[in-house]
Parts: structure tokens; C-alpha cells; sequence
């Protein structure tokens, strides 16, 4: 079937175009700001305001020396990519696990599963009570106090048992049949048909782990595990005390630069990332949808 092109579809399609193209606009406009605005020069950016087109004054990378003459940036870089593969993993794995067998009618008390798990996005222990519980287990100063006390989150659990209740059951039938087990199901069934809703889960625990700090900054102190984000962090809290507690020559220079830092900062946490984002993009709204629909 052919759609005519009627005046009202003509000029229906002309205001979304429209509308979509502004929309792009306004979510590419900060990135384009922020990147222009780090290979400026410090004194007339700082002097400038509104948004940045180009780089102001003589383009320069004068504020990522800066960041990245840090000697724990590489580190740090390593740290994060550690604490992403491994965390990542972890938690797909038990994301899946879990999501699984909240998913099977066979599993007989999974709504009271559900319900006690539900429970935990409203409520939780608090920050001390799980300082204690990662103390007392002796993880304390360790990679995994980073990985496991967040290691699953409900919200992507729920997400990927609904896109799990999605398989047809003549499928789980069939295979039972043939001999399959519950594992075989599982990881050559179910997670094949699940992909788009996987890729999606597997996208917001790489982006939450990588942009984390917080978790490190209450349960690390050998800062050879410190990841990039509070590493990067340090920078930016050492930049103002270097204001604070310098002559007045260095701030004045140091303020000429703070603003030059926090967005060669923000490119620098951002940009593996954003790279890392457009391989998966495309199963992004198909895995949402499918996890989100029933359930």
C-alpha cells in the first residue's frame, strides 16, 4: 500500500522534521559547546559567556595538559576500564540469573520473590549499614567493595524479566523435550532471543559503573584502585584549593584556568564512553519496548 501525498501529510511530515531537527539540536548543542570550550584560551573563555562555536582565542590543548599531567590519570583509566568489564559482567550474569527465574510460571514463589525485591528500590539499609556489612566481609580497600554491593539493579532485573516472559513457552516446551536443561534454556534460548533487551541492560550498567565515584571514595583508600571519575575529581577539588591557598599571582591564574579544567574534565570522563555508545545504540528503544510493555 502506497500512503498519497496529501497536503495535510505534506505538511504534517515538514513540522515533525522540524520539530526532530530542533530537538537534535538542542542535544548536540551542549557537546559542541562543551568541546569548543576546552581548546580555548583560559582568559577569554573565562571573560566570555554564553555558548561556544568555535574555539575562542587561539585553539590550544593547554587544559588537558593540565589534566592530564595528573600521574594517576592512566591509573585511573585502567582502574574504571577494570571495574567496567568486571562489574559489568558480574552484574549481566546475575541480572540474567535473577531475571531468568522470576520469569518461569514454574517457579512457584517468584511473586514473593518479586515483591521482597520490589521492596528494595523504596527502601534500603542506608549508607552505614552497608559500610558495616562491606567492613565485616572484609572488602574493606578492595576492588570488589566497588563491584558487588551495587552489583544488581532491580530496576534493569525487572526490565529483563519482562522481556524473558516475552519468549513464546512453546519454545521452553520443545526444548524440554529434547533433553534441555534449565541452563541450556536459558543461555541458548532465552538470552539469544533477548539480545536487544540485554544490550540495553548491559548499556546502563557500563555507563552507571564508568561514571561512578562515590562508591570508591567511601570504601578505597590506596588510591593505586581509585577509578578515573574520582580521580578526576581530586583534579577539580585541587584546582580550587590551589585558588584558596596560592599567592595572588597564581590565583589569578588558577582561576583564569578552573573553568578551562572542568571542561577538559568533562571531555575527558565522557569521550570513551560516547565512542562506546553508537555499537549498541541501534537495539537501545527495541530492548526497552520489549522490556517494558508487559509485565
Amino acid at each position: 500500500m502506497i500512503n498519497k501525498k496529501t497536503p495535510s501529510r505534506i505538511v504534517f511530515l515538514v513540522f515533525l522534521y522540524a520539530f526532530l531537527s530542533l530537538l537534535a539540536l538542542v542535544f548536540i548543542l551542549p557537546v559542541w559547546h562543551v568541546i569548543m570550550a576546552s581548546f580555548s584560551e583560559a582568559t577569554v573563555l573565562t571573560a566570555h559567556t554564553g555558548l561556544v562555536w568555535a574555539p575562542l582565542g587561539k585553539p590550544t590543548t593547554g587544559g588537558y595538559g593540565i589534566v592530564l599531567s595528573s600521574p594517576n590519570i592512566l591509573t585511573g583509566y585502567a582502574n574504571t576500564a577494570f571495574y567496567v568489564i568486571v562489574g559489568t559482567t558480574v552484574s549481566m550474569i546475575l541480572t540474567i540469573i535473577g531475571a531468568y527465574c522470576l520469569s518461569r510460571k514454574s517457579f512457584k514463589f517468584r511473586n514473593v520473590f518479586m515483591l521482597i525485591i520490589s521492596f528494595t528500590m523504596l527502601f534500603n539499609g542506608g549508607m552505614v549499614p552497608t559500610y558495616m556489612v562491606v567492613r565485616n566481609l572484609g572488602l574493606y580497600d578492595s576492588r570488589w567493595a566497588v563491584i558487588i554491593p551495587g552489583a544488581i539493579s532491580v530496576f534493569n532485573l525487572i526490565i529483563l524479566r519482562t522481556a524473558f516472559m516475552e519468549v513464546p513457552e512453546s519454545l521452553e516446551e520443545s526444548a524440554k523435550l529434547d533433553g534441555a536443561n534449565e541452563w541450556t534454556i536459558m543461555f541458548r534460548i532465552i538470552v539469544p532471543l533477548s539480545k536487544a533487551s540485554i544490550a540495553v541492560i548491559l548499556l546502563y550498567y557500563a555507563v552507571g559503573i564508568w561514571n561512578s565515584w562515590f562508591p570508591a571514595m567511601i570504601y578505597l583508600k590506596d588510591r593505586g584502585k581509585f577509578p578515573l571519575q574520582l580521580i578526576l575529581r581530586e583534579i577539580l577539588l585541587l584546582n580550587d584549593t590551589q585558588v584558596m591557598t596560592s599567592s595572588a599571582d597564581a590565583v589569578k591564574n588558577a582561576q583564569l584556568e578552573r573553568k578551562l579544567v572542568k571542561y577538559c574534565t568533562i571531555v575527558v570522563s565522557t569521550l570513551p564512553i560516547m565512542c562506546f555508545y553508537p555499537f549498541i545504540q541501534k537495539y537501545f528503544t527495541k530492548g526497552v519496548m520489549i522490556g517494558a510493555v508487559k509485565g
